[in-house]
This record gives C-alpha cells, sequence and structure tokens, in this order.
C-alpha cells in the first residue's frame, strides 16, 4: 500500500524530524521568519522553507505578512487529533509501566 503524501494529514506531516523540529522551535520561541527558523534549527533556508510549506497546508503553522517578511506561528489547535489518538493509549501505556514496578 503506497504512503499518503505528507499534505494529506497531520500525521504523515509530523512523520518528518525536521518538521518535528520547527514545531517544537515555534512552541517555544513564537513567531519567527523563516531565515530564523532555519538559523535556529541549523538548516538552510530553502529546506525550512518546504517544511514551512507542508506544515501550512496541513494548518499547524499560520504565516502573517510584516513587511517584507513572512512570519510563522504554531497552530496547536491542529495537533489536537494526534493527542485524541494518543490519550486513547493511555490506559495501557500506564498499566504496562505499573507491570514493570
Amino acid at each position: 500500500m503506497p504512503r499518503a503524501p505528507t499534505t494529506s494529514d497531520v500525521f504523515n506531516a509530523v512523520a518528518e524530524p525536521q518538521r518535528r523540529a520547527i514545531i517544537a522551535l515555534l512552541s517555544e520561541a513564537g513567531e519567527r521568519s523563516v531565515n530564523q527558523i532555519a538559523e535556529m534549527l541549523e538548516m538552510n533556508q530553502p529546506q525550512a522553507s518546504k517544511h514551512l510549506k507542508v506544515l501550512k497546508e496541513v494548518g499547524l503553522v499560520t504565516v502573517r505578512g510584516s513587511g517584507q517578511q513572512r512570519l510563522y506561528s504554531l497552530n496547536g489547535k491542529e495537533l489536537k487529533p494526534m493527542y485524541d489518538w494518543i490519550t486513547k493509549y493511555e490506559r495501557f501505556w500506564s498499566e504496562s509501566f505499573d507491570r514493570l514496578e
């Protein structure tokens, strides 16, 4: 079965480690330009732009213009489907950890 495109949903988009790093950065540092993101994560600007485009297409980041700059920020509410899916397994994890003790 072929893998779904990265822009099909949040799960596929965050499967890429550099995109997860961008999400983490924006959650901690707030609004940033693509150049700031690239510099802070030690990647080149075209790479950062490519990842931001995917994150924007699935709704995880928003963009606003400020003069000639585009500023990106995290849209955390779009992470809710992942949170909802993960919380289904919380009881399983807790019980598994309890058995290890």
